[in-house]
């Protein structure tokens, strides 16, 4: 039975309720886990670490479908909070139009200048080569990773997350079942693994695309609509905190890149891609939470029931500080089978991975709470808030802590870095929730 968002959310409700989502960001973030593991395990390391060099140059230009999502999810709950379903199918209609045109022009343009940016960012050799062979078969497929980010959002505002749900784990399968056949039995290495994502990802964009087009029993379908540069430019802002966000985390994976190269060379290149790996699947049931609860906040608020909203803050804050200690607890007990997963064959690199995922892991005590209070601005339709702290936890205190740290802590510092950065983000995210209290009758 599905759960309307007009409803009012015990603790079960609100969990059954996101818990689609949440599942749809961890199997998105298996497509970059599970190409990491069979090229590691089959490819070598230098492929391996061609993959984690790369990704965040791809992982931007992706960002675009995530914030047409977000930012667009918001002012369509919104306006059903409102009563006015015509226009928020109008608005819906829009969103995705415009994803698929940008996404087409960008794809393009990425798999013309890939080789330049792996070249800027210190790319040569055979790490270049690799990089660019990866990164211009997954680009061919972006238009549809674009849309697949941005249907994982609005899934949940069309009260269709296990639908949603659905079809990620179908294009989750598509990739590992593809990678097992073309990487582990045919041979195929990194043309493989790069296909097999390419061809996952087509999964996950078209499939919610056939099904928005025709009758259907969501709130949402695609319908005619009319270019209103004033709606996009809304999306934009208000969508602006998550395109930051990942627009900043590649940025500061490229730096940390930098920094590994310097202290520890391509063993810390790939040390670091364990970790980012296992941290995208962690930080996904935070940010899965987020856009799961997200048409929730934002439907209460246009609707002015305050106490609703105050009820999801309070409930919603109890969910992340859960989740939090459970991941950091289960980051400990199980970061040597983690690490062995990818880098086992290598005993150094083992051992580089299991003592950098040892600290990297208090990270995951903090993380949740400024993914969360990014995305409750964003529900709240204030895009700059939103967007503030996501630009000053993944980018600003990202940044000075990478730079920083290791001058005094060597390559330790590198690995403490994120959870420093963390800990700032949610003293930022605190003060502004106190802030504007009145302001959104919150607490």
């Amino acid at each position: 039975m599905n759960i309307r968002i007009s409803e009012h959310f015990t603790y079960k409700k609100l969990l059954r309720f996101t818990l689609p989502s949440i599942i749809m960001m961890i199997f998105t973030s298996i497509y970059g886990v599970v190409d990491g593991f069979f090229v590691s395990n089959y490819a070598g390391k230098t492929s391996f670490a061609a993959v984690n060099f790369i990704m965040p140059f791809l992982m931007i230009l992706g960002a675009i479908g995530f914030m047409f999502g977000t930012g667009g999810s918001t002012l369509i709950a919104i306006s059903f909070g409102e009563g006015n379903k015509e226009k928020a199918n109008r608005m819906f209609s829009l969103f995705v139009y415009t994803t698929i045109i940008c996404g087409i022009i960008i794809a393009v343009l990425g798999i013309i200048f890939i080789r330049a940016a792996a070249c800027a960012l210190g790319a040569e050799g055979e790490l270049l080569e690799n990089c660019v062979l990866y990164g211009r078969i997954i680009l061919a497929a972006l238009p549809f990773y674009m849309l697949q980010f941005e249907f994982q959002s609005f899934f949940s505002t069309a009260e269709k997350p296990q639908l949603g749900l659905a079809v990620t784990i179908a294009s989750g399968m598509t990739n590992i079942i593809l990678d097992a056949v073309f990487v582990s039995i045919l041979k195929l290495g990194l043309v493989g693994a790069a296909a097999a994502t390419a061809l996952s990802q087509a999964v996950g964009g078209i499939i919610p695309l056939i099904y928005f087009l025709r009758p259907n029993t969501s709130l949402l379908r695609l319908t005619k609509t009319v270019l209103d540069s004033r709606i996009l430019l809304n999306a934009c802002t208000n969508g602006a905190s998550e395109l930051m966000s990942n627009i900043s985390t590649s940025i500061v994976s490229m730096l940390y890149n930098v920094q590994l190269m310097k202290y520890a060379g391509e063993d810390g290149v790939a040390a670091y891609g364990v970790l980012m790996y296992v941290s995208m699947i962690f930080l996904a049931v935070f940010i899965g939470y987020s856009v799961g609860s997200s048409p929730i906040i934002a439907y209460n608020y246009g609707a002015g029931k305050h106490n609703e909203l105050k009820s999801l803050l309070k409930k919603s804050s109890c969910i992340i500080c859960t989740f939090a200690v459970f991941m950091f607890i289960f980051a400990e007990l199980a970061a040597s089978p983690l690490a062995a997963v990818f880098v086992g064959y290598n005993e150094d690199l083992m051992s580089l991975t299991l003592h950098a995922f040892k600290i990297f892991s208090f990270s995951f005590l903090f993380a949740g709470f400024a993914i969360f209070g990014s995305s409750f601005f964003t529900a709240l339709n204030n895009g700059l808030i939103s967007a503030l702290i996501s630009f000053m936890r993944t980018l600003i205190f990202q940044i000075a802590a990478v730079l920083i740290f290791p001058i005094f802590l060597d390559i330790d510092g590198i690995w403490i870095s994120n959870t420093a950065a963390e800990v700032m983000a949610v003293i930022i995210t605190g003060f502004f929730l106190f802030k504007l209290r009145k302001k959104y009758h919150y607490i």
